[in-house]
């Protein structure tokens, strides 16, 4: 291992799924520390699981951390002076070093078939004992065992867990330690070749000189045995950071069953890579001083510290991620965020495939009216549907429109407004629309929410909405264009609420 004092940190997820949250949160942690310290982030793809990782999900997971704005300094896409960053290809580095452990007696050979294992289990629970190995191959004989195995008789590698307690410090909890009697002899090569999850995370981090682990807490129970094989191998224990849970509104850990867990999800839904790296920072860390909430990425590199990551569950709370991402959306700058929307309106068939500039243009006005209202850009096209897909028939139906169709001018504004428009077949402007709307005042006496709001209706198939000054434009530019989903302009509005009414 490298002696010199550089930090160096590493994420490795395994690719049998997409990148959810609470990996992410370690993702960040590590690159943080990495970045804070001047240090060396390693990715390293665990895919000993060789029956359920595929290629898609690193594919995903790769572009899914790079959209967070994570980068690594060594792994499988960039190289590095520790290649491979597979474990697949890292194969022979495991069957050595499991089998210097055999011959220097830290390890043995276990021929304890499956089923024998699964009686011995359900005895101790029957006996409500720990369903422990008994550590009956143990005792066998060195050269009889390599007999056995070399007749073709399958064998599995133990480690020989030491006769005292396990103890590590981890930088989140302090001074952790386990009984040598809970850990058992754990497998580390199974008796098909294939290691094992604790055993090849050690001689990776070994290897790529990793000086601090930094995971969730669910690798909490793992430790003590990965700390018996970095003795055994002869290996320094690297500092160890066991991050907290990360938990539902119900206290359960978060899934599938409380919404939205992966980053493929958020990034669907629109949530900003921004928003979500300050939000999951904040989820288990607390920054020095005061109740600031709002970091940058930049911000969050000079601030983190490990010492601040506490040990408690924290709560994943939508709410506070959607109140951050408005944050950024509002902040961002506008043509960003029109392109990021630009790609929902022609996945939802209100866009062509290549709008012109005009287009875009335009779209640029449709996107600052509706922003200001959503937590995220896929609510962009319902918020659209007052612009795209106004049904007169529906509005006149609503319940919440009844009392101001109800009401007794209601009827009396909506013709007078209509006598106006019709009278002038010109394009509606804004100004236009305020001197039609100060005629209407006056001929029926009517103003405020008396006046507006069965114009509204008219307009947009609800009472409430945005400011007509900014509505109005979208509509009747809108309407010039070759669009796959007519927009309707004033005329057009007006035309297919009298037809509704009649009916």
């Amino acid at each position: 291992m490298s002696k010199d004092s550089e930090v160096r940190v590493r994420f490795a997820p395994s690719p049998t799924g997409q990148l959810h949250v609470g990996n992410a949160r370690t993702a960040l942690y590590n690159w943080l520390f990495a970045r804070k310290t001047g240090g060396t982030m390693v990715l390293r793809i665990e895919d000993t699981d060789l029956e359920r990782s595929e290629s898609r999900y690193e594919d995903q997971m790769l572009d899914d951390l790079k959209w967070f704005g994570i980068d690594w300094d060594e792994g499988p896409d960039v190289g590095g002076p520790h290649a491979p960053y597979r474990q697949s290809d890292r194969l022979a580095i495991y069957r050595e070093h499991a089998e210097r452990l055999v011959k220097e007696g830290k390890a043995y050979l276990c021929f304890c078939s499956q089923e024998e294992l699964e009686r011995d289990r359900e005895v101790a629970m029957a006996e409500q004992r720990s369903p422990l190995y008994s550590g009956k191959c143990r005792g066998l004989d060195p050269a009889e065992s390599e007999r056995r195995r070399a007749s073709g008789e399958a064998a599995a590698i133990r480690l020989a867990i030491p006769e005292h307690p396990i103890r590590f410090h981890d930088i989140v909890r302090g001074m952790v330690e386990f009984s040598n009697e809970a850990v058992s002899d754990p497998i580390i090569l199974r008796s098909s070749g294939i290691p094992v999850y604790n055993y090849v995370v050690v001689v990776d981090d070994a290897l790529m000189d990793i000086t601090h682990v930094i995971r969730g807490d669910d690798h909490l129970s793992n430790t003590p045995k990965q700390v018996a094989l970095y003795e055994a191998l002869g290996w320094p224990v690297p500092e160890f950071a066991h991050l907290s849970t990360i938990v539902g509104s119900d206290g359960a850990r978060l899934s599938k069953r409380h919404g939205a867990t992966s980053i493929a999800n958020f990034r669907e839904m629109g949530v900003l890579p921004e928003a979500l790296v300050n939000y999951l920072a904040l989820l288990g860390w607390a920054p020095t001083g005061g109740n600031r909430e709002v970091f940058t990425p930049e911000e969050l590199c000079k601030e983190f510290t490990l010492e601040r990551v506490t040990p408690s569950a924290a709560m994943f709370d939508m709410e506070k991620l959607y109140w951050l991402n408005r944050h950024y959306i509002k902040q961002g700058p506008p043509e960003r965020i029109e392109k990021l929307a630009e790609a929902y309106f022609i996945k939802a068939g209100l866009l062509p495939e290549n709008p012109d500039e005009q287009t875009r243009a335009w779209l640029s006005k449709v996107v600052a009216l509706l922003v200001p209202s959503v937590n995220k850009l896929d609510e962009l096209i319902e918020r659209a549907g007052l612009i795209f897909r106004v049904d007169a028939a529906a509005a006149l139906s609503a319940l919440d429109n009844a009392d101001v169709l109800g009401a007794p001018k209601a009827n009396e504004v909506l013709a007078a407004f209509a006598e106006q428009v019709e009278s002038d077949a010109a394009p509606m402007t804004p100004d236009r629309f305020k001197a039609i709307m100060n005629e209407v005042k006056a001929k029926t006496g009517t103003k405020g929410k008396d006046l507006y709001h069965p114009v509204r209706i008219v307009f947009t198939g609800s009472h409430s909405g945005p400011e007509f000054d900014k509505l109005i434009p979208i509509l009747e530019e809108g309407s010039q264009l070759a669009l796959p989903t007519h927009v309707m302009n004033t005329q057009e509005r007006l035309a297919a609420f009298n037809a509704a009414q009649a009916v």
